[in-house]
């Protein structure tokens, strides 16, 4: 009972207050984009995952477990199967453990097939207006608008526009595909989906609709740094503040959009990554996000267990 609780003002607690912890740490975050979003995403894990850990920990007795995996799938199993031994308090657990666990799946699945759904729709229409570019490797569109942007997927793509062609130099043009290759690598439609999953799945939290926010800027930052790897920063910059006012798709990812001007002064003001203490307490963070959930919901059970044992132990 004490973990379930435990986990329960976890939940409470983590939903509210790491949104303000994390802006609190955005100068950070911005010196390693990478790590960030790994921070974020096992935040918001950790917050599902003690949600669901909760209502089992209430509904499966610790005391259940003190006696090895056979009598705990025995016990498991009766509650399947005629419900006994299952208090209707636990039975309302279990069910809202199964509710959290499908709605983020269902949530998931639902993002997942619309966006491929659109950008395969997408896909069709550039095969019919675009042109393939060899020597650029992406796909080029007649349209007046700035864009430069990539489609993900089983065929995934890069698309420039000519407006953008027309207006940036080719060091700049070269700059923004490597960003666009960069999500694509990366696959960064996929980090973003699960954030969007979580943020329509629960509505209303704290925590999911700032991870997505935060997320979404991040995967920017990110492709920033590894298109820097080989291009000027200047070049990149350059490119960014051309295109900071086109619009790529909802279902895509571009390399202009609202967070442009905030990455144009980044680029031209870069300041010094983290150090190695300072990444090994990110890394910590992350592994105390993912495990400790777990870690809390089995040391109940945990210890009924070497009870249990070592009682028999030395009874014998």
């Amino acid at each position: 009972m004490i973990a379930a609780l435990v986990l329960v003002l976890y939940t409470i607690v983590a939903a509210i207050w790491l949104p303000a912890l994390g802006r609190r740490a955005a100068h950070r975050a911005d010196r390693a984009p990478r790590l960030a979003i790994a921070v974020w995403q096992a935040a918001a894990a950790s917050v599902v995952a003690s949600a669901v850990l909760a209502a089992l920990a209430f509904a499966v007795p610790a005391e259940v477990v003190g006696h090895g995996l056979a009598g705990l799938f025995e016990v498991c199993a009766d509650m399947l199967s005629d419900g006994s031994g299952l208090t209707p308090a636990g039975a309302a657990a279990l069910l809202a453990a199964g509710s959290v666990a499908a709605r983020a799946v269902y949530c998931g699945a639902a993002v997942l097939f619309r966006a491929g759904r659109e950008r395969r729709a997408h896909a069709a229409l550039l095969s019919l207006l675009g042109r393939r570019d060899t020597e650029l490797g992406a796909v080029v569109i007649d349209h007046h608008e700035r864009l430069a942007y990539c489609v993900p997927g089983r065929h995934a793509q890069t698309v420039i526009t000519t407006g953008a062609l027309s207006t940036l130099a080719p060091e700049q043009v070269a700059a923004v595909l490597a960003h666009e290759q960069a999500h694509l690598r990366g696959r960064h439609h996929l980090v973003l989906a699960a954030a969007e999953a979580l943020a329509r799945a629960f509505p209303g939290v704290p925590l999911f609709g700032q991870a997505r926010t935060e997320i979404a800027r991040l995967v920017e930052l990110l492709a920033d740094d590894v298109a820097a790897r080989r291009h000027p920063r200047v070049q990149i910059a350059a490119a960014l503040v051309r295109l900071a006012t086109g619009h790529a798709p909802a279902f895509t990812l571009g390399a202009g959009g609202e967070t442009a001007l905030s990455r144009v002064r980044r680029m031209l003001n870069p300041e010094a990554p983290l150090g190695r203490r300072e990444r090994l307490t990110g890394l910590l963070a992350v592994a105390a996000l993912l495990s400790g959930p777990a870690a809390v919901a089995l040391v109940p059970g945990l210890s009924s267990f070497l009870a249990h044992h070592c009682h028999s132990l030395f009874t014998f």
